[in-house]
């Protein structure tokens, strides 16, 4: 079953209280947590850990909150609820057969690197409940799937940066996107993003690489650096840890004085671009993909025993995508813009379209991206 996520099934988030207790470890067969009692869980990541200032950390946000702990105060991790990282892929499925054994009544997994392990495990414990961000084609009665409209909150960043360009007397911009590894995830980033920036400046030229890898901050920095050089304005990152790459070039060029922006994504970044004793921020804005919004959502099913596999899609009118205006440099003027957009896009007089394949029939959209649909 697939539907879109409105904001009155949210109020399932309000539900969310918790009650003290330890975790279970009662095997593969897993039963319902059940009203009144303690929900446990364990949440599994690829390399970049949930220190990655992005997609996991907002995973492991959403957890904190459902548990009223905080980034630095997790005083029930170990209890309720906790983390593993796979250094490597081959360790997906021993991480996620451990956690089956030790009775976790919800198992996470971010990201659609993990869906063929998360298929062959699930199938073999039709009674454990698991959750996986960013897939819709596992297909199991005992797995719910998250998605998230990243285009919607990708073209809001993307005007936003045009935005900022027009308002700099930028002639001929140019923009670039790094991506992680490409996919049909990473392509809704892209080409939202491009869609936002078309609709303010139909003539923006823009450019896109691909890292390949979620960890290699350093190949995008290097990339980042040779587009500055040229000439790019500002480049978003949807590419897990190897965004910080990104980042970490903006600030080495704002704090020489160039006019350059990152584009956070997943989390709000604007901390991560701070120059060297400074209020000032080298990432202009940052696409809020509320990864945690669907952690609590997953986890209010599993404590109001309303829990079943089906695919929800948070998107922006679902409070599951948006930008952050953190930066002072997203003048009254581009906020009023970019609200504009984002209305436009809540009551559907702006549709942003999800594929490449799809904004290729766009006036003016780039032919020949990087971007993969499947």
């Amino acid at each position: 079953m697939k539907k879109v996520l409105t904001l009155a099934a949210l109020s399932l988030l309000a539900l969310g209280f918790v009650f003290a207790g330890g975790r279970k470890d009662s095997g593969t067969a897993a039963p319902a947590a059940g009203r009144g009692k303690q929900v446990t869980v364990r949440l599994l990541t690829d390399a970049t850990g949930i220190d990655d200032k992005s997609f996991n950390a907002a995973a492991w946000r959403g957890i904190l909150e459902f548990y009223g702990d905080t980034w630095t105060n997790t005083r029930q991790r170990g209890e309720a609820y906790d983390v593993v990282t796979a250094q490597t892929q081959d360790m997906y499925i021993p991480n996620l057969r451990q956690a089956t054994d030790e009775g976790y009544d919800l198992i996470v997994c971010t990201g659609f690197t993990f869906a063929d392990a998360l298929t062959e495990v699930a199938a073999q414990n039709p009674n454990q409940k698991y959750m996986i961000v960013d897939v819709d084609w596992v297909g199991l009665p005992n797995v719910l799937q998250a998605l998230y409209a990243e285009h919607e909150g990708s073209f809001l960043v993307g005007a936003a940066a045009a935005l900022k360009a027009k308002a700099d007397g930028i002639s001929n911009p140019r923009f670039g996107f790094i991506g992680g590894i490409p996919g049909a995830t990473i392509t809704k980033f892209e080409v939202g993003y491009i869609q936002g920036i078309l609709a303010v400046t139909p003539e923006a030229r823009i450019v896109d690489y691909y890292v390949n890898s979620w960890g290699e901050p350093g190949l995008a920095k290097t990339q980042a650096k040779t587009w500055y050089d040229s000439g790019v304005y500002a480049i978003y990152s949807a590419a897990g840890g190897s965004g910080n790459g990104t980042i970490a070039q903006a600030k080495e060029y704002r704090a020489a004085g160039r006019n350059v922006w990152a584009i956070g994504v997943d989390s709000d970044q604007h901390e991560d671009g701070l120059l060297p004793n400074s209020n000032e921020s080298a990432v202009l804005t940052s696409m809020l993909k509320m990864v945690e919004t669907s952690l609590v959502y997953g986890l209010n099913a599993v404590k109001n025993e309303s829990f079943r596999g089906e695919v929800i899609t948070f998107d922006m009118k679902a409070n599951g995508v948006g930008y952050s205006s953190a930066n002072s440099a997203i003048t009254a003027d581009i906020k009023s813009q970019l609200e504009t957009y984002k209305s436009q896009i809540i009551n559907g007089s702006l549709r942003v379209a999800a594929t490449y394949a799809e904004a290729k029939k766009l006036p003016g959209f780039p032919q020949d991206l990087k971007a993969l649909d499947d």
